[in-house]
């Protein structure tokens, strides 16, 4: 089975969609961590043992992990996540030619997906796509406000940026292991790029800390069911304040947005 139809299986036996991010911010972590060898592992188990029974994935940020100490972390994130039986997509952005962006397909050898840039063109993500049993999500419309820098430009055909590379996106689909990273504050938008890719599973970021629209979320962002919606602060941060107990906060948040998107979802 590819991603999506493992992911399709992993979204019916846990009834959720949410993508729990694992972004730990070592200013963020309890003290009571900070001892540890690896103490962005160290908060990561406690947060995946809290959480795993609500995350349809767990969806670590490269951005940190990448020192000698953080990609040791990682690597014992993953496998931990395997264990509990959840898949890794790991937000890496990445993208690049020849040699290189093949080096940076083989860290699919120890996740299940990966998000990838589009700027470069297809034959910079062709190692990623080549990959039929891994996911490969395409950035295309950001939530951040400099987003529109570039994805609000419009084309000669008269089309946005970000449509286009939704478009682009739909024709790299040949082994059906291709998603959308869209974001969920403006669901219009979210809207329009479902009529135009309705195969296409979205990665939906920005509903919680960004206050995107969670029923656009999942209205929209859900392709025969198979999507994601992502939370990374607003779960694994939930418990800032509470010490020693911090996991527990984290576990309450990610069944709460669990249960609220579970009351849009038709299927």
């Amino acid at each position: 089975m590819n991603f999506f139809d493992r992911l399709h299986d992993r979204i019916r036996t846990v009834d959720s969609v949410v993508s729990v991010g694992l972004d730990p911010d070592p200013a963020r972590i309890p003290d009571h961590l900070r001892e540890y060898d690896l103490p962005r592992w160290a908060f990561n188990r406690r947060i995946i043992d809290a959480t795993h029974e609500h995350a349809a994935v767990f969806k670590p940020n490269a951005a940190f992990y990448e020192d000698p100490d953080g990609w040791r972390a990682l690597a014992e994130t993953v496998a931990y996540a395997h264990g509990k039986d959840v898949p890794v997509l790991l937000d890496a952005k990445r993208a690049d030619i020849g040699n290189t962006t093949r080096q940076y397909a083989k860290l699919l050898e120890t996740v299940d997906a990966i998000t990838v840039n589009p700027y470069m063109g297809r034959d910079s993500l062709q190692p990623f796509l080549a990959d039929e049993e891994s996911g490969v999500f395409v950035l295309c419309r950001t939530s951040n406000p400099g987003g529109a820098d570039v994805q609000d430009l419009e084309l000669e055909t008269g089309e946005p940026v970000y449509e286009r590379v939704a478009a682009l996106a739909d024709l790299w689909n040949e082994n059906d292991n291709v998603g959308l990273v869209v974001g969920a504050t403006n669901p219009d938008e979210l809207e329009d790029l479902r009529e135009k890719v309705p195969d296409l599973p979205f990665l939906v970021p920005g509903v919680g800390a960004q206050g995107g629209d969670a029923e656009a979320a999942v209205e929209f962002g859900l392709a025969n069911g198979v999507g994601l919606v992502n939370s990374s602060r607003g779960i694994i941060f939930a418990g800032e304040d509470a010490g020693e107990d911090f996991a527990k906060a984290s576990e309450r948040a990610a069944k709460r947005l669990k249960e609220r998107l579970n009351r849009y979802r038709t299927e």
